[in-house]
């Protein structure tokens, strides 16, 4: 038969412990399933393992809960041996407390004189065994992934620039926006989880100042405690940002719950007190203006932007270069002109603000950063402040 999709739902002042839904709603679904050939029921809430038990015997199928929907997505989305590795972390610990129903034909067997239980049972503690060692290992390479991303973020710090994370609900153009800004080549796909790594990309502001932006794996609502958990090498990129982009999809018609989704999970990962910028993306796709205005007055200090057009990104650039222009030191400078390579060095890291080639040196006026004052002393004729 052709393959569908049904949903049902029901009313209840709290889900009932056996089973969720009522045993009558479930009996009455279960009738329909057996009817249509149904061969996987999903809730869109986290099921205990006896309740997931107890529907599969009333169903006679597959039984999803939205947390082993997301990680199944998660597990066919995860790319690098760090996604990988998180993700079965989380599907393990998932499935630990649920191994039990994959063994009840076995549970009737018997064992022999003086053998506690039988078979299924020893399987059974057998598996959990296997399953918590594997949980362990996972968590011990884990933390050699933390590790090396502490390293590689030492390394960028010398640098001195800052960092700006990129969030938001799963779908909203985030790594559309990276590549666009960046000239990246992160996957972008309209699809739920295209992006579980993070990828971090330099962007060169048009105040001549270097950002670094990173594309994070997308949020969703509910999102699973266990993936937050599996995570948290990926997530701590967005806990120590200077600055947080947080995309929404201006188009979609639950904008203002998936924002409130996103802000749920940033104060999970303890990052809701980070300076926030929020970005209206595929502003393209709306036909009313008026609908990005109201928008833009709910929400103070935010920017419309379409990052498949490109349009509204000078806005989003001088925002950038506001929020994230660490202190600066503004100095006049004499440079010779037998030193063009002082002179390159100076437009490169420089914002220059003023400059005179005439005369037997150049000068020039110039926002240079504080950590290479000392590199630029030589040169320099006097302090006019810090800008």
């Amino acid at each position: 038969m052709p393959w569908e999709v049904r949903d049902g739902t029901q009313k209840l002042l709290a889900p009932a412990a056996g089973t969720f839904i009522g045993s009558g709603k479930a009996d009455e679904l279960a009738r329909h399933c057996r009817r249509q050939e149904v061969d996987t029921v999903i809730f869109d809430d986290e099921l205990s393992p006896a309740q997931s038990r107890n529907l599969e015997r009333i169903f006679e199928c597959k039984v999803l809960d939205r947390t082993s929907l997301i990680l199944d997505i998660f597990a066919q989305r995860a790319r690098t041996r760090e996604g990988k590795l998180q993700v079965e972390l989380a599907q393990l610990q998932h499935l630990l407390p649920r191994l039990t129903r994959y063994w009840s034909h076995l549970s009737r067997q018997t064992g022999g004189i003086g053998m506690r239980g039988g078979e299924g049972e020893s399987q059974l503690e057998s598996d959990r065994r296997r399953v918590q060692e594997r949980i362990d290992k996972i968590r011990e390479e884990l933390v050699l992934v933390r590790r090396q991303r502490r390293t590689q973020r030492t390394g960028r710090q010398r640098h001195q620039w800052p960092l700006a994370s990129i969030v938001g609900y799963t779908n909203a153009g985030k790594s559309t926006l990276l590549n666009a800004l960046t000239g990246a080549r992160v996957l972008a796909e309209d699809k739920l989880f295209a992006t579980l790594d993070p990828a971090t990309r330099r962007l060169r502001l048009p105040t001549n100042q270097n950002v670094l932006l990173t594309d994070t794996v997308g949020f969703i609502r509910k999102l699973p405690h266990r993936l937050v958990e599996a995570f948290k090498a990926t997530l701590e990129e967005v806990a120590q940002a200077d600055l947080l982009l947080h995309v929404v999809d201006i188009s979609h018609p639950l904008a203002e719950e998936q924002i409130r989704a996103v802000n749920t999970v940033l104060e999970e990962i303890g990052a809701a007190d980070r300076p926030t910028l929020m970005v209206f993306n595929k502003m393209d796709r709306v036909k009313k203006g008026e609908l990005v205005n109201r928008n833009l007055e709910r929400h103070p200090n935010t920017v419309a932007v379409s990052a498949a057009t490109g349009a509204g990104f000078p806005a989003l650039l001088a925002e950038l270069g506001s929020r994230l222009r660490p202190a600066r030191e503004f100095v006049e400078l004499k440079v010779p002109h037998s030193e063009p390579a002082v002179i390159a060095r100076l437009h490169a890291v420089g914002q220059v603000v003023e400059r005179d080639y005439n005369g037997d040196s150049a000068r020039f006026k110039a926002r240079i950063p504080a950590h290479l004052h000392a590199e630029f002393a030589p040169f320099i004729v006097q302090d006019l402040g810090v800008a």
